[in-house]
């Protein structure tokens, strides 16, 4: 679980830092911030990993299925 949010927390401080760097040149720091945030959201989103198929939580995931029907 560490790992996502460390991935996400990256994707968001290197979209806010090229949107703020794109604010400086264009000169509208705030709405390109906002961008570079957004755009940073939508990397983390994208590059998320694959979850590992263990059959130790496939087992726990059903038996956890089979009490929620009960």
């Amino acid at each position: 679980m560490k790992t996502k949010s460390k991935n996400t927390g990256l994707a968001i401080a290197l979209g806010a830092g090229l949107g703020a760097a794109a604010g400086l040149v264009a000169g509208h720091v705030g709405v390109w911030l906002a961008l570079g945030i957004a755009i940073g959201l939508a990397l983390a989103g994208a590059f998320r990993r694959k979850p590992t198929d263990c059959p130790e939580c496939a087992a726990i995931h059903r038996l956890h299925q089979e009490k929620a029907k009960s």
